[in-house]
């Protein structure tokens, strides 16, 4: 990875013309934060899934601490196919992921200027993600029909990340969109983040609303 300092106004303006931008310290914190929060919980779930595995092998059963109820039921989540898409526990992937949004995210806080193929691959992988989080939110939500709380918290930060990214990826014009849209995206970041998960929640409440009133 090529990174170079930022080394004051001019050079961040030549960074938008010549692909290499700073990013903003403000959104390299985000980045750290939520990136950090969901190597947490990958790293929860993994090793909640090792001692399932463990204690299957052994005829004994585990039942991960954040099973609350019928419906926060993790061991459920745990245990399904879905759990394993790719042949091995999905929070492998968040560990790796979100290991290298963190790095980045405390590259922009120093003042790190990534050259524009990697904010581009950065956008990828942030598109990777949340559609991968969104086929497993409605996996969990109508077809396990489950929840898992670090699991919600590795889609909420995912969106956070994404939102993020693409903000970047617009304002640097790696992404270009007409005047009026940019300066949307611009002006209102929140606004995406917050609609979408806030379209999570209703769902969540509307699935299982008799347990929740009950």
């Amino acid at each position: 990875m090529s990174a170079v300092p930022a080394t004051g106004p001019a050079s961040r303006q030549g960074a938008d013309q010549s692909g290499i931008a700073a990013g903003g310290r403000s959104a390299g914190a985000l980045l750290a934060v939520s990136a950090g929060l969901g190597l947490l919980a990958s790293w929860v779930i993994t090793i909640d899934e090792f001692k399932i595995y463990e204690a299957r092998a052994a005829g004994r059963t585990f039942t991960p601490g954040c099973s609350l109820n019928p419906v926060v039921s993790c061991g459920n989540i745990m245990e399904s196919a879905q759990a394993h898409v790719f042949g091995f526990p999905n929070p492998l992937i968040g560990l790796v992921c979100f290991a290298v949004v963190l790095t980045l995210g405390v590259g922009m806080i120093a003042g790190v200027r990534y050259p524009a193929w990697i904010w581009a691959g950065l956008g990828c992988g942030a598109v990777f993600g949340v559609a991968f989080c969104s086929w497993l939110q409605f996996q969990s939500l109508y077809r396990i029909g489950s929840l898992c709380l670090w699991c919600c918290l590795v889609w909420t930060v995912t969106i956070l990340d994404f939102s993020c990214i693409v903000v970047q990826l617009v304002r640097h014009r790696v992404v270009l969109l007409p005047d009026a849209a940019r300066r949307s995206v611009m002006e209102f970041p929140w606004v995406l983040p917050l609609l979408w998960t806030g379209l999570i929640g209703v769902a969540v409440l509307v699935r299982w609303w008799d347990f929740w009133t009950g």
